[in-house]
């Protein structure tokens, strides 16, 4: 028997080695272009989709990523849980996926957490409906219920979380029929005039005119009691996010419905009871989608505002975080996160000031993972 050549053999290995992680990338190129940062994929657990991103850091420095869990399908009807991962070390690692809350075939879901810097309590707040009554009936009047509100809330930095509260009698106007958190997180304001008061951006659509708007809502003891906050002066906009800008000053940044494929934005000088006319912001171009706005202020490093959607005025595709040093008047610098199919998203701040995007994405479809990936600052051009 001739002795083996290992020097020839090896070759052929390491061949077939990168022909199936090449395959694998063929397969999922979404999951392979983020370095498998995909922490919820279509498949896992038995849900058919995730769907609705939403993140946080908590007091204790614990990345809090959520996600709707859709049992049967993608679509935004019928069995939707709401579900968690958690990082304890900047989102290098994840724990097992675990679920916040499964009404058994109804639909949870719109997560919009924020974070109570002052206890350290996290605050979920989030939306509801029967799982057999779709969108269009409810806007229309013909489902069997309405769009609830619910608050959820952890003590123990998202380990465990209490029974959901229902609080859509405070937060809900009679004639108002479909209603959304967020999607996206809220935000604690730091100014002194309504310092430590946590604000939810939402949206809701008229019974009777059926028009589309972007309102507030707000908690001044920590999330036991809510308020409903100003509604923008005019309509045609609804999913939001929202920041806090120095002296107090609130930034709304709305999806918007007009012909026009730009973002609109409005402000606030009063903690959110009442927003200001709507202005367009031609930088931030969308397809009609969902956005994330953040306010950084991380120690010593210059504030500024960061912003990210699929920027594109005709599809869901191109993630992009832009920045503006100047309040959103400008947006000079971006980074381009995934140039293929995308749409949701949410921004944060890492533990270690690092910013990055927790998102949609696939290949074929935006729907096919929600991933996180972080976005060194020097990544970012002109």
């Amino acid at each position: 028997m001739e002795p083996v050549n290992r020097k020839h053999t090896q070759r052929p290995l390491r061949f077939w080695q990168a022909f199936r992680i090449a395959a694998a990338c063929l397969v999922s190129i979404a999951a392979c272009a983020q370095e498998g940062n995909a922490l919820f994929r279509a498949g896992d657990s038995g849900y058919a989709c995730f769907r609705i991103p939403a993140i946080v850091t908590t007091k204790k420095g614990t990345l809090l990523a959520f996600a709707e869990a859709r049992r049967n399908s993608c679509g935004d009807a019928g069995d939707i849980d709401i579900v968690s991962k958690r990082s304890s070390d900047g989102g290098k690692t994840w724990s097992e996926m675990r679920v916040v809350w499964d009404d058994a075939d109804n639909t949870c879901g719109n997560p919009a957490p924020v974070v109570d810097k002052k206890t350290g309590n996290i605050i979920l707040v989030t939306t509801w409906n029967l799982g057999s009554d779709h969108e269009k009936q409810i806007i229309e009047g013909t489902s069997k219920d309405t769009r609830r509100v619910f608050v959820l809330s952890s003590a123990d930095d998202g380990v465990s979380w209490s029974a959901a509260r229902e609080i859509t009698a405070d937060v809900k106007q009679p004639g108002w029929t479909w209603y959304a958190t967020g999607p996206c997180n809220g935000i604690q304001l730091e100014h002194k005039r309504y310092k430590g008061r946590l604000v939810i951006p939402c949206d809701h659509i008229e019974a009777g005119t059926k028009k589309y708007f972007s309102h507030s809502i707000h908690s001044d003891d920590g999330g036991k009691t809510w308020q409903l906050g100003g509604t923008t002066p005019t309509d045609k906009v609804n999913e939001c996010t929202i920041a806090e800008l120095p002296e107090g000053v609130l930034m709304l940044n709305m999806r918007n419905y007009t012909s026009t494929r730009v973002r609109q934005v409005s402000t606030s000088t009063d903690g959110g009871q009442s927003w200001a006319a709507l202005r367009s912001d031609t930088t931030l171009i969308e397809p009609v989608c969902q956005g994330s706005l953040l306010s950084y202020n991380y120690k010593r490093k210059k504030p500024f505002l960061a912003f990210s959607n699929p920027a594109n005025q005709k599809a869901r595709v191109n993630m992009t975080v832009r920045l503006s040093y100047d309040q959103g008047k400008t947006w000079k610098l971006k980074q381009v996160v995934y140039e293929g199919p995308s749409a949701y998203s949410n921004l944060v701040v890492t533990p270690d000031g690092t910013l990055a995007c927790f998102y949609e994405a696939g290949q074929k479809k935006p729907y096919e993972g929600i991933f996180f990936k972080e976005l060194p600052l020097d990544g970012f051009k002109e």
